[in-house]
């Protein structure tokens, strides 16, 4: 969108995408290229099968990328998304979209970038009856907690995840929880078919935390974590909450560091389940890009 939009239907040289410099409106320096964003255009009339929504989340209100699926999905396109906007704000819509065209809505990368802990979930947990889950699923608000643990003040540490590329220039959504948040809303949705919005989900992030509480933490052998939680009640509603949580060193979720992610699955079968991974990062990303596009060509396969 801040570089413009280019459109060829033969396709795009990938090595003058690469050098394009990172300006306003440098998309028209390419081959058909425009300063201005075309996105309803070019998404409505491509060639292409696939559109990939990868766009920068926005808390408040999903969009731009909402439009964009739902334009991709209303033409009759496969969308593979790592958005987390579309699925928080609008994922029934949208789902009910994909199923009258038949096309795939993939969205992998929303949760945890390239650990794929929906298709888990989904596929490889499915029947065993999960009630519940917590997870570390921001890489950037445990990589800031790893930091100060280690006596990084909390604004040096969040220079340093920005350095890292891990959070944003305004890195808000990562320390005050909203990305977790999202996050939480898109897996207790797709795991329970619920209809959980912001609303439902007690948020709290890692600002109330001093470096004090954090070193202490660790003199006890424990150590802070942002933690994510969804639990399905007994009457079938649905409780979640995004909080601070000082862990002993024996739970399952203590020893995740950095900018890793997991979540623990609890199910009436098979107890606790956790899954680790990265959670962040270009390439893990493009990784869950790749599979959703692997997934919906399985689909069209079969």
């Amino acid at each position: 969108i801040f570089l413009g939009s280019v459109y060829s239907p033969e396709g795009i040289d990938v090595d003058l995408l690469t050098t394009l410099p990172s300006a306003h409106g440098a998309c028209a320096k390419l081959p058909n290229g425009k300063a201005t964003s075309d996105n309803e255009d070019i998404i409505k009339n491509t060639n292409a099968d696939i559109v990939v929504e990868a766009t920068i989340t926005d808390s408040m209100t999903g969009q731009p990328a909402i439009s964009h699926c739902r334009w991709a999905l209303s033409a009759g396109k496969h969308v593979s998304t790592t958005n987390k906007g579309p699925l928080a704000f609008a994922e029934k819509e949208l789902m009910t979209l994909a199923l009258k065209n038949n096309v795939g809505f993939e969205c992998e990368g929303v949760v945890m970038s390239g650990t794929p802990v929906l298709r888990f979930a989904d596929k490889l947990l499915k029947g065993s009856g999960i009630n519940k889950f917590a997870g570390i699923v921001n890489g950037t608000a445990n990589y800031v907690l790893g930091l100060v643990e280690q006596g990084y003040t909390f604004a040096d540490a969040i220079t340093s995840a920005q350095q890292q590329g891990y959070a944003e220039a305004d890195p808000s959504a990562d320390i005050e929880g909203k990305d977790v948040m999202l996050k939480v809303i898109v897996l207790a949705n797709r795991l329970w078919d619920a209809n959980l919005t912001q609303e439902n989900v007690q948020c709290q992030g890692i600002t109330g935390l001093t470096k004090t509480m954090v070193k202490q933490a660790a003199t006890e052998g424990c150590h802070w974590k942002l933690l994510g939680k969804a639990s399905k009640q007994e009457d079938g509603s649905i409780v979640a909450s995004v909080s601070p949580e000082k862990l002993s060193i024996v739970h399952p979720l203590a020893g995740i560091n950095g900018a890793v992610n997991a979540i623990t699955f609890t199910s009436d079968m098979l107890g606790d389940v956790t899954v680790s991974g990265p959670g962040a990062g270009r390439i893990e990303t493009a990784y869950a890009i790749l599979s959703d596009i692997i997934a919906i060509h399985q689909r069209k396969g079969s």
